[in-house]
């Protein structure tokens, strides 16, 4: 896949000068689960009533995948997935990459480039790649596909930012369906 800077897409450039790669220490084995960040996430959490429940597995190298069954409710035009569906679940596994790498991130760019129609009633693959990193900044892309994957129906490119998460979400707490609990972690040292 080329992720040279294109004119058409001035938000997704990668660097020249980044960073190399070193897999955490912490990071979970290819082929392991990779732990959710909160249960009443959308993308991931088991507890979201209206999630997508997905479960993101580490791959070879700095990779990870995820499979989603799409579901009638999914359904934006008749028999296909809604793209907002299809950019919560690329939005997820390629969140979920930089976990392989290092402490946790926030999306700060996404896009979704939409190649084929997703047909409910279909099992999509979703694969993300860790392109790279510079100082704070992740680089990441993904691809969609059903099937086979040399057909993708969907590619994404992201960056994200690693954070402290206590600092990050500390003014935001309150508004979580979980905020309780989430305060006596904020709390600890």
């Amino acid at each position: 896949m080329n992720t040279a800077p294109r004119p058409d897409r001035p938000g997704f450039a990668v660097p020249d000068d980044l960073d190399p790669l070193t897999r955490h220490p912490k990071a979970v084995a290819p082929g392991a689960q990779i732990r959710m960040h909160n249960p009443m996430c959308l993308g991931c959490g088991e507890d979201a009533p209206r999630g997508l429940h997905l479960v993101v597995r580490a791959g070879e190298g700095f990779t990870v995948e995820t499979e989603m069954d799409v579901e009638p409710w999914m359904e934006g035009g008749p028999g296909v997935i809604h793209g907002g569906v299809l950019s919560t679940a690329f939005d997820e596994v390629m969140g979920t990459a930089p976990l392989l790498v290092g402490p946790s991130a926030v999306t700060v760019h996404l896009e979704v480039d939409f190649l084929a129609p997703v047909p409910v009633g279909s099992r999509l693959q979703l694969t993300a790649r860790l392109l790279g990193r510079q100082r704070r900044k992740i680089y990441v892309e993904a691809t969609a596909h059903i099937g086979d994957p040399d057909s993708p129906v969907a590619v994404g490119h992201s960056i994200f930012v690693t954070i402290n998460p206590r600092e990050h979400f500390a003014e935001h707490v309150d508004n979580s369906q979980m905020a309780e609990e989430y305060k006596q972690r904020l709390a600890r040292p």
